[in-house]
């Protein structure tokens, strides 16, 4: 977790990547090191070693209704949601695609589509400016 950072060894498609670690996550994360004190996996199984896709996917199951999402989400759907959001956040294509792994611009580009909506919620630049009124 050094410099807002976190390796994530061999995820989708087993590639390792670095990805950008939110100030809220990472206090969460220093807090959950400090309780748990894992030995190898950040996330360890109940005997050790590291967590089965099967059990990430039915602890996401049992959360879905405490945060009153939809039942028949999946744990993939994240990764969409976190694509589509960078996106309508001004991220750059290319940026987007270095934080998903994606070897190729094009699989980056699905998510461009699903994003058409943000178009029209674009912010101009002027609009940070502080701006103030002519007094005549």
């Amino acid at each position: 977790m050094d410099q807002q950072k976190v390796f994530v060894k061999a995820g989708k498609e087993k590639k390792d990547r670095m990805i950008y670690l939110p100030d809220k996550c990472k206090l969460m994360l220093l807090e959950y090191l400090n309780v748990y004190r894992p030995e190898y996996w950040f996330f360890e199984g109940q005997d050790g070693g590291r967590y089965s896709v099967r059990s990430i996917q039915q602890v996401f199951h049992k959360g879905l209704p405490k945060a009153n999402i939809d039942c028949y989400t999946t744990v993939h759907f994240l990764r969409h949601s976190y694509a589509t959001h960078l996106l309508e956040a001004g991220v750059d294509l290319r940026q987007n695609q270095q934080a998903l792994g994606h070897y190729s611009i094009k699989t980056t580009e699905i998510y461009t589509h699903i994003s058409d909506v943000s178009r029209f919620r674009k912010i101009s630049p002027i609009d940070s400016l502080e701006l103030r009124n002519f007094d005549r």
